[in-house]
């Protein structure tokens, strides 16, 4: 059960900013901030455009929240003490960047895909 909360407070942040180029829109809707046609369009430039932008993003806030939980949670924070417990870290690293990939293509491609089409954003 730890190594399930451990992977949600790694993955969780970066997984919703990678996913903020489509959750965007959605978000204006729900709030009452826009139509869905501004909705709409907005999801077509920043999707079609800027998506790997918020990959990119979503890519470096993973990797400084796997150094923030090595140093903090498992209290790796030298340089001997890290090649030290290398198969460790690179054990971490795969687990995390796996389970980031999964979530990223649940949240993204399930979730936000059905709440867009629910509300009208995308067909």
């Amino acid at each position: 059960m730890k190594l399930i909360t451990s992977l949600f407070k790694i993955t969780g942040v970066p997984v919703a900013v990678a996913s903020l180029c489509c959750l965007t829109p959605v978000v204006i809707v729900l709030f009452g901030l826009g139509s869905v046609s501004l909705a709409a369009s907005l999801a077509d430039s920043l999707y079609g455009d800027y998506k790997w932008v918020f990959r990119g993003v979503g890519l470096a806030l993973l990797a400084l929240s796997l150094v923030w939980y090595l140093r903090r949670e498992r209290g790796i924070c030298t340089i001997d003490e890290a090649r030290k417990r290398r198969n460790e870290i690179i054990n971490i690293t795969v687990i995390a960047l796996t389970a980031s990939i999964v979530g990223y293509i649940i949240f993204l491609y399930v979730v936000v895909e059905y709440a867009g089409m629910f509300l009208g954003i995308w067909e």
